[in-house]
Parts: structure tokens; sequence; C-alpha cells
């Protein structure tokens, strides 16, 4: 009995001595490719073969990195404007750093190091960059101020699609100064922003633009007179059908669309390649904004209208023409103008379609207002086309339609 209990504190001092071996043996140093901190305190080499490409309010330098071993970025340091410091930093893995945020298209010292991963700095390498024009400056003053219903109308473009800040003033003749509204932010390459709520007499206007880095455009002013909006009267309005307009189902006819009632009947048509009506105005009218009454209390679901397009023609007597099922404002099909697209909004409750509540069925029942884009032009015929419906059915059913604009 005591040689086996001997016999096993051999075997577990064996053990015991190989656990231990094998822990020293894990406890060994690894050794990794890349060295996270590093105690070579020794100065990089520089970058070399610097080469400048002039942007938008920024520039691309792109340059040959220095074979120090322990390289770990390029830092650029650079003013931008006045007083503010700007630093960007961009790993060794790339040749290529991004300097942005200038104020003015002017000349500007950029000083570049490489960095250790002791974060020992190389000696400085100067380089001169010249930016175009910056953003923030190339929107503002590329913007087209114009009279809008009740106010101005600011258009234009935002080609590089930056995030931007649009400031629009109108001028308080009780205060004898201008005020602010809450600023627009934009981020797509397109401006159309408006300033309302204005008789139509004349207002002074003014708008700047600001960017991310602090940089704020000069104040353009501008003096005009609101453009009058008016409820465009609907006992002038008359049914102008074409061959392609959609038939009409169970006896309601599109007249039921626009005679100022909201109770039944309203318009229904079957089943069509194109569930689309047209009506005269009886005027020729610069249009604002279009007010549109769903069928309650089933308006975000079944036949009712979720997208449409408005088409419109100044020709006295305009002709029939296919029209594209996706398009852009503007486009232009036989004697027609696609002046809008529009998208019926989801409840405002955020609740599914299907579950709206009583206040989701009151703003419905307000109608809704989709505003016609400033670039439409004047017209005398509408063409209303669902291009969906909630239900995804190929026949649209809709109440009431109101147009405002002015007349001209």
């Amino acid at each position: 009995m005591k040689r086996r209990m001997n016999i096993r504190r051999m075997q577990g001092r064996a053990l015991v001595a190989t656990l231990l071996m094998l822990g020293t043996a894990g406890c060994k140093k690894s050794v990794s490719p890349v060295e996270i901190i590093s105690d070579d305190t020794a100065k990089p080499g520089t970058v070399t073969d610097v080469k400048v490409e002039n942007l938008n309010g920024a520039a691309r330098i792109t340059y040959t990195l220095p074979s120090t071993k322990n390289l770990l970025y390029v830092l650029a340091s650079y003013p931008i404007n006045d007083g503010q410091i700007r630093e960007s930093k961009t790993s060794y893995y790339t040749d290529t750093i991004m300097v942005d945020g200038f104020a003015r298209s002017q000349d500007y010292e950029v000083t570049l190091y490489a960095v250790s991963r002791a974060e020992v700095k190389s000696d400085p390498v100067k380089v001169t960059v010249h930016p175009e024009t910056p953003n923030y400056i190339l929107v503002n003053e590329g913007l087209q101020i114009n009279p809008d219903f009740g106010g101005a109308n600011f258009y234009g473009q935002n080609p590089n699609k930056v995030p931007l800040s649009v400031h629009l003033l109108s001028f308080n003749e009780a205060k004898g100064s201008y005020d602010e509204q809450e600023p627009e932010y934009i981020s797509g390459n397109t401006v159309d922003l408006s300033i309302r709520g204005f008789d139509a007499t004349e207002h002074k206007f003014g708008i700047y633009t600001s960017d991310r880095f602090g940089n704020v455009s000069d104040t353009r002013y501008v003096t005009l007179i609101p453009l009058f909006e008016t409820l465009l009267d609907k006992s002038k309005f008359y049914v102008y059908h074409l061959a392609s307009d959609a038939p009409i189902g169970y006896g309601w006819e599109f007249k039921n669309f626009f005679d100022g009632s909201l109770n039944d009947p309203g318009w229904h048509t079957v089943s069509a390649p194109v569930s689309q009506g047209t009506f005269g105005l009886g005027v020729n009218a610069k249009i604002s904004r279009v007010v549109l009454w769903n069928r309650l209390p089933d308006m975000y679901g079944y036949q009712n209208t979720r997208q449409f397009t408005i088409w419109g023609s100044d020709k006295d007597n305009p002709q029939d023409s296919a029209l594209p099922n996706n398009s852009l404002p503007g486009t232009v099909a036989g004697d027609w103008v696609n002046m809008g697209n529009f998208v019926y909004p989801n409840p405002p409750s955020g609740l599914p379609t299907n579950q709206a509540n009583a206040a989701d069925i009151a703003f419905a029942a307000a109608g809704v207002n989709f505003k016609m884009p400033s670039t439409a032009p004047s017209t005398k015929y509408i063409r209303y086309v669902c291009t969906q419906t909630w239900g995804g059915l190929d026949y649209v059913n809709a109440m009431e339609i109101s147009v405002y604009g002015s007349p001209e």
C-alpha cells in the first residue's frame, strides 16, 4: 500500500512539473508583425515626392512614405481660416492625405510630418496648396433668388453634395433689422428652400451659408415682391378627357375629383394601364401647391394614392401623349411637362398603415399639402397620374383635389 502511495506522489509531481513547463512555454513573448508600442525614439524619415491636387475648399496630397520601420501615421497641420489650425491624420497604409476646411481660394501652407509609434515626428515638409472655391461659397453664390408664393425661393445646386447650413433672413420693419429662421441643413445635390408668410408687397430677404468648419459666407440681400397665392376657382375647372385617361368605374366620374365636395361620390377608375385623368384650369396659372384628399377611412390602403405625378401643359389644346412611368420634374413628353413627383406621407403617428389612429385619420381628412417645385412652369391643364396606390392596385380612387397658385 505504501509503495502505491509513493508511486502516486511521483506521478503527481511529474504532472505538476509538466504543467509548469507548459505554462512557462505559454508565457513566452509573442511576436507580432505590428509594433503596437515602441520605445524606439529615433526620428523617422520624411515623406518625399509630394504632389498636390486642389479641390473645392480642400486638397488631396500624395507622397512617398519613408522606409522607417516603426512608422505609424502621417500628420498634416495647416490653417483654414483666421486663427484656426486644423490637423489631419492618415495611417501608414496609404500614400494620400486630405486637407480640408479652407475658408478661401488662396495659398495655404501645409506642414507634413511622418510620425513613429513612439509619437516622434519627422522633420517638417512644407507644401503650398491653393484650394478651389470652397463649397459653402460656391453654393451660396450660385443660388437663384426669385419671388415665391408668400415670400422668396432660393434654388441652386450643391454639386459636391457636402453638408451645409443655409440661413434665411427677412427684414423686420418694426425692429429695423433682419430676423433669421432656423438653419436649413442640406447634403443633397439640390437646394430648393423658401421663406414664406409675407404679403404681395415689396420685402427684403437675405441668405448666407456655413459649413462644419465654422466658415461663413457673405450674406446676399435681395428686395422683391412675393407672389400672390390663392385657391384657384374650381368652378372654372373642366374635364379634358384624353384617350389614354383611365376609364371610369361605378359611375364615379372624374369631375367629382374637383367639385368641392368631400362626400361620395369621388373619382374611381377601373383597371387600366395608367391610372390618370386630365382637367383644364380655365386659367393659366403658376401653381404653388396641391391639396389631396384620399378616401376615408382607408386613406392608407387599397386603391388610395400613395405616389403621384402632376403633368402640366400651357398649350390651348394639348394632345394626348404616352407619359413615362418614371421621370424627373422638367421631363417633357409631347405637349406635357412633369411638374412634380409626390409621395403621400405615412401616418404621422408612426403606426403601421393598417393601424392608423384617430389623429392620423384627422390629418388625412384635413387634406394633405404637396408643394410644387419652384421650377415648375405655368400651366393651363393638369394630368393627375397615380403611379402607385397603397394596395399596389392598377386602379385609383380619390375624393378631391385643390390647386393653389397665382393666375396670370
